[in-house]
């Protein structure tokens, strides 16, 4: 996907080359540039155009790696690190955003490597990137592939080729380039309306009058997407009243999967940063209850933080390991386990995911996942519901994990969702739900419901 932006001054260049030194060190890509973004007087454009610097070079770097490949006398990983973050970011501009003229990618790229003591360096940043200019000029793609498909995809895209390789094997070659390239889009962002304060109805007038586009969301009653916003999300009409959260549409279908009534006790047993706790806090009434756990307690401060924001007094949370959780034994009537995962359904948010996860780190985190659920059966008292969901397209954190499970726990059965559920959402024959983001327009997450026969 191209991105439309207008070019900005070099201060926004350079805060983006600090994020992405700190990131090529070992950082995660949004708290680095949090962060800097946090010490900086950068205008609003500024910093926008440095966020999208950061997250689409690091999207990008396989393919930035391999122009650098092809166009360079050095091979990229060869390269001086400075030189190499240098590149990308002029390569980025030249290739994904079309408002920025060529001559000032070439030109700022130019001044952020004398800057940056790379003086001598200077004229291979402007030679590989006119030469990257003339070869487009001929109405030819600079990038050459391949012959072999799932790594001419990796390199098109942007991914590793084991997990090209995982797409391929479930979708087949048309549809993986199809999420391949969801993925390297900007993610939407998703209300949760909370009906404790107010209806979907109220905040869409509201959001109206502030000339605020919105759309809803079918098949999530409380839902709704902002339509091309940019800004201070905490401006928006009803923030600080509590009238909505910020969560996505598949994660809204969680809590709705989960089904749970007004007065009832809820266990969110993997809880922070706390949006589905929030949820079902809003859905149980002053009636109910939800205990929150997880293992931080500075996260935990953030749930309450959030709760109090949305005027929930139901809402409790509790420090500790969830996979020793003896206090809640038989004790719930349902209970969410959104377990720790991969991620991989989220890969458009998190920018740098797609390189940090490896088919050990996921054999690593199922395990992890198979303990937390079983631990979690036993909170719930008898005929109550249980709810497994990751926000990952790997089937070794999915199926796998709810097979072994099931063969360990005889007694309990998948129950599948309600006809309709989700509105045309697909549900395998087994009864699990797996929402892929390129048919469905939201997060990839797989989630089941189980009860007790």
């Amino acid at each position: 996907m191209v991105t439309t932006r207008t070019a900005a001054p070099s201060g926004a260049r350079q805060l983006a080359l600090n994020v992405l030194l700190q990131v090529q060190a070992g950082a995660y890509a949004d708290v680095a540039l949090h962060r800097t973004l946090s010490q900086t007087k950068l205008s609003e454009s500024d910093r926008a155009f440095a966020t999208e610097l950061v997250y689409g070079t690091v999207r990008r770097q396989r393919t930035l790696d391999a122009l650098i490949d092809q166009l360079g006398t050095r091979p990229a990983d060869k390269q001086p690190p400075v030189l190499r973050l240098v590149l990308h970011l002029g390569l980025y501009q030249l290739r994904y955003l079309t408002a920025v003229p060529d001559s000032a990618a070439v030109n700022t790229s130019v001044d952020l490597a004398k800057a940056n003591g790379l003086d001598k360096l200077s004229g291979v940043v402007n030679g590989l990137l006119r030469q990257y200019i003339r070869q487009s000029e001929q109405d030819t793609d600079p990038l050459r592939l391949p012959d072999q498909p799932a790594i001419a995809l990796g390199i098109r895209h942007s991914y590793p080729d084991w997990l090209i390789e995982l797409w391929l094997d479930q979708l087949g070659a048309a549809e993986t380039d199809r999420l391949c390239q969801w993925f390297n889009q900007v993610p939407a962002i998703d209300l949760r309306v909370n009906r404790q304060q107010t209806t979907v109805e109220a905040v869409k007038t509201a959001f109206a009058a502030a000339d605020i586009a919105i759309e809803p969301i079918p098949g999530v009653p409380w839902g709704l997407r902002l339509v091309n916003h940019q800004g201070a999300l905490t401006n928006l009409p009803g923030y600080e009243a509590g009238w909505w959260s910020v969560q996505d549409a598949s994660a809204q279908l969680v809590g709705l999967l989960l089904d749970p009534q007004p007065g009832e006790t809820v266990l969110d047993v993997c809880a922070a940063p706390g949006g589905k706790a929030t949820q079902m806090a809003e859905i149980v009434g002053e009636g109910g209850q939800v205990w929150a756990c997880d293992r931080a307690p500075s996260r935990l401060k953030k749930i309450t933080a959030n709760a109090n924001r949305l005027g929930l007094t139901n809402l409790h949370t509790h420090a500790g390991d969830s996979t020793d959780l003896t206090q809640f034994h038989h004790q719930a009537d349902r209970v969410l386990v959104d377990a720790p995962c991969s991620g991989l359904g989220t890969l458009h948010r998190h920018a740098d995911a797609r390189w940090r996860q490896t088919p050990d780190s996921i054999t690593t985190l199922a395990e992890l996942q198979s303990a937390l659920l079983s631990e979690a059966a036993r909170c719930i008292k008898p005929g109550g519901t249980l709810v497994y969901a990751t926000c990952t397209l790997h089937p070794a954190e999915n199926e796998a994990v709810i097979e072994a499970f099931c063969r360990a726990h005889p007694t309990w059965q998948v129950q599948p969702p309600a006809p309709g559920f989700g509105d045309g959402l697909e549900v395998a024959p087994a009864g699990w739900v797996r929402v892929w983001p390129h048919r469905q327009s939201m997060d990839g997450f797989f989630m089941v419901r189980l009860q007790q026969a």
